[in-house]
C-alpha cells in the first residue's frame, strides 16, 4: 500500500475507518437500551445516534487522508469531490438487526470512481471478519482470497432475499414461490451487505433484492464480481444516489436466478 498505488491506499485507509466505526458502533451496541432510536419512512426504517456517529467517524478519517475526495452516506448525504473518486458510506447496514440485539449488521464502504466502483470494505464488528476487493484485483475475507466455483447450485445453497418499504409484498412473495418451486430455498438476515459478501464466500448462491441504495450495495457487488460472480450492472454517474434492482450469483446459479427474477 503505497503512494504509487492510490486505489490500494485507499482500501487500506477504508478499512481502518470501517473497524474505527465498527468498534464505536459495537460498544453502543452493547448499550442499545441508552439509543434514542427514529424513523424515517415507516416503523422498520430506522437510524440512531449509532449511524450517525460511525458515519462522522467514517468521513472524519477518510477526509483527512484524502482530502479531495467527495463522500456519498446514508445518513450525511452528499459532499462533492474534486478527485473523480467519491467514498459511498453505509455506517450501518442492518439498522434493525442492530437495535434488535441479533449479530446481522456491518460497516459498508465503496469507493466509487466515474464509470465503476474501483475498491470496497465490509466490516462485521460481532466476528471481527473483514471483506475487500480491488477492481480487477481479487476479493478476500480477511486475508484469504475468494473464488466461487461451479459446486454452488440453486438446489444445494440458500439465496438471500431482501425486501424494504420499497418493494411490495406480492412480488417478493411471488419470487420465493418461483425459488421454491425450483427446489431452492429464501434466506434474510436485514442485511443487504452482509448477504452479498456471504455470496463472494460462497455462503449463499445468491441475492436478489428489487431496489437498494448504493451505500447498502456497492461494496457487495464488488466482492461477488471479484469472486467469481455474476451481477447485474451497478448505477453509475447521476443515476449513482437512486440506486435500483439487485442481482448476485455464484456462476453457477446465475442463469437459474436470473429466470426466477425475471431478469433472464
Amino acid at each position: 500500500m503505497t503512494e504509487n498505488d492510490p486505489i490500494a491506499a485507499r482500501l487500506s485507509a477504508a478499512q481502518d475507518a470501517a473497524r474505527a466505526a465498527g468498534a464505536h458502533a459495537l460498544a453502543l451496541f452493547h448499550d442499545r437500551d441508552a439509543l434514542t432510536i427514529e424513523t424515517k419512512h415507516d416503523a422498520l426504517d430506522m437510524v440512531s445516534r449509532a449511524d450517525r456517529e460511525a458515519e462522522d467517524i467514517i468521513r472524519a478519517h477518510l477526509g483527512a487522508a484524502f482530502p479531495d475526495d467527495g463522500f456519498l452516506g446514508e445518513e450525511g448525504g452528499a459532499q462533492e469531490g474534486r478527485s473523480g473518486l467519491t467514498w459511498v458510506i453505509d455506517p450501518i447496514d442492518g439498522t434493525v438487526p442492530f437495535v434488535s440485539g441479533l449479530p446481522h449488521w456491518c460497516v459498508a464502504i465503496a469507493l466509487q470512481g466515474k464509470e465503476r466502483t474501483e475498491a470496497g470494505v465490509i466490516f462485521q464488528p460481532l466476528t471481527g471478519e473483514i471483506f475487500t476487493a480491488i477492481h480487477e484485483r481479487g476479493a478476500w475475507l480477511d486475508d484469504k482470497p475468494l473464488s466461487l466455483n461451479s459446486d454452488i447450485r440453486l438446489t444445494n445453497s440458500l439465496t438471500g432475499i431482501g425486501a424494504s418499504h420499497r418493494t411490495t409484498p406480492d412480488h417478493i412473495a411471488k419470487i420465493i414461490t418461483r425459488l421454491m418451486t425450483r427446489g431452492g430455498m429464501f434466506y434474510r438476515n436485514g442485511s443487504g451487505a452482509l448477504m452479498l459478501g456471504a455470496v463472494a464466500a460462497g455462503r449463499l448462491g445468491a441475492y436478489y433484492e428489487p431496489h437498494m441504495h448504493p451505500w447498502d450495495c456497492l461494496a457487495g457487488l464488488l466482492l461477488v464480481r471479484e469472486a467469481g460472480g455474476m451481477t447485474l450492472p451497478v448505477p453509475v454517474g447521476i443515476d449513482l444516489p437512486s440506486g435500483g434492482v439487485v442481482l448476485a450469483a455464484a456462476p453457477a446459479v446465475w442463469s437459474d436466478i436470473c429466470d426466477i427474477t425475471g431478469h433472464a
